[in-house]
């Protein structure tokens, strides 16, 4: 496999991990979207100074408002990570 491919397969594996510790596993609720970013994004969590900030970022992760984190959401947040962390993106 690439390297494009490999990493796709990690985000649809580490999706399915968190998201199979609960009832459904087509989303992740806010306890396992909360436990995905602590142990997957530590260094997110630690620059974020309250708790209030990370529960208004989980929030702001639920597009279609169903109180859960489906995939589409989640690699949404990747991508919008992935280019806050990349200089070549645009400012919006």
């Amino acid at each position: 496999m690439t390297q494009l491919e490999t990493a796709m397969g990690i985000l649809m594996k580490t999706f399915d991990t968190y998201a199979a510790a609960g009832g459904n596993k087509d989303s992740l609720s806010k306890a396992e979207a909360k436990t995905l970013l602590e142990k997957e994004l530590p260094g997110l969590l630690k620059a974020t100074k309250n708790q209030d900030e990370v529960d208004k970022m989980l929030k702001g992760l639920d597009f279609n408002g169903d109180s859960e984190v489906d995939f589409s959401e989640f690699v949404v947040l990747v991508a919008a990570l992935t280019c806050a962390c990349h200089n070549r993106c645009p400012k919006k």
